[in-house]
């Protein structure tokens, strides 16, 4: 299974992004599929999450009502609105493969990784 994120760039507060991370692999449709970040010297952290179907999706608080996370199983690719974005919500996004399709909050649960899209947001 290989993940490529991108859609990461520079934005001014307010502003938004979206985030796309192709997936490969024929089992695309049975994973579920998580969004997280990583701050510079901090440590990784959840933002979003969803099941195959999209029948489950669950936000960290910072998250809420501002990024929507979405998937099309026709195209292999999960998505991650942002919007009313902020200059805390700089980081490395990354998106991740859980294969049980639990699609939780916990890295563990994550088996594959892509390998990170920059979101810098300035004041």
């Amino acid at each position: 299974v290989q993940l490529q994120a991108s859609g990461g760039g520079l934005v001014q507060a307010g502003g938004s992004l979206r985030l796309s991370c192709a997936v490969s692999g024929r089992t695309f449709s049975s994973y579920a599929m998580g969004w997280f970040r990583q701050a510079p010297g901090k440590e990784r952290e959840f933002v979003a999450a969803i099941t195959w179907s999209g029948g489950k999706i669950i936000y960290a608080d910072s998250a809420k009502g501002r990024f929507t996370i979405s998937r099309d199983n026709a195209k292999n690719t999960v998505y991650l609105q942002m919007n009313s974005l902020k200059p805390e919500d700089t980081a490395v996004y990354y998106c991740a493969v859980d294969r049980s399709g639990s699609g939780t909050q916990v890295r563990r649960t994550y088996d594959y990784w892509g390998q990170g899209t920059l979101v810098t947001v300035s004041s």
